[in-house]
């Protein structure tokens, strides 16, 4: 790691910087207009004080070295449960006993790019993954962060998306 920054376990005192840092990764996706940061921001707090608590989230928070309370960089995943699955391409083939993790809100502040944060970032979530024996780790790339995936081990499945509105009603 490098030692001009410092990089930690976010606890549930740090819920408003990952909200933060969350609307505006979607900001810069442009996939979030101004007007719904703030119900963004609100809901993702209430969602991670719970997760945070009870180990549904968690995240990784990077700081610089001489200043290790501005936070500049950030990292999660959201343990789910899933159902077994199986894994051939393992040596033994086996089946997986369904635990996985999502990779979300990696985020860097712009004056803080291309420093190499997100993939010091990513290799304490790999670290994790392993040391929880994660089944699976998935993510959704955003254009700007495929590449440094791709260099970590992360490769393109036939995940699909369905696009139209679920819930019609909802206001």
């Amino acid at each position: 790691m490098s030692d001009r920054f410092l990089i930690r376990t976010a606890t549930i005192a740090d819920v408003e910087v990952i909200a933060r840092h969350r609307a505006a990764m979607f900001r810069d996706m442009g996939s979030l207009p101004d007007q719904l940061v703030p119900a963004l921001e609100s809901g993702t707090i209430t969602y991670l004080r719970r997760a945070v608590a009870e180990g549904e989230y968690v995240g990784w928070l990077a700081a610089p070295t001489r200043k290790p309370g501005e936070i500049i960089a950030g990292a999660g995943v959201q343990v789910r449960r899933v159902l077994p699955f199986p894994r051939p391409d393992d040596s033994p083939p086996r089946i997986a006993s369904g635990l996985q993790a999502i990779v979300l809100n990696v985020y860097t502040e712009r004056g803080w790019r291309r420093q190499g944060l997100a993939r010091m970032l990513m290799a304490r979530v790999i670290d994790w993954a392993r040391a929880q024996r994660i089944d699976s780790l998935v993510l959704h790339a955003s254009a700007d962060g495929r590449a440094l995936y791709e260099q970590l081990g992360f490769a393109q499945t036939n995940e699909m998306r369905y696009e139209d509105d679920l819930a019609p009603d909802r206001t």
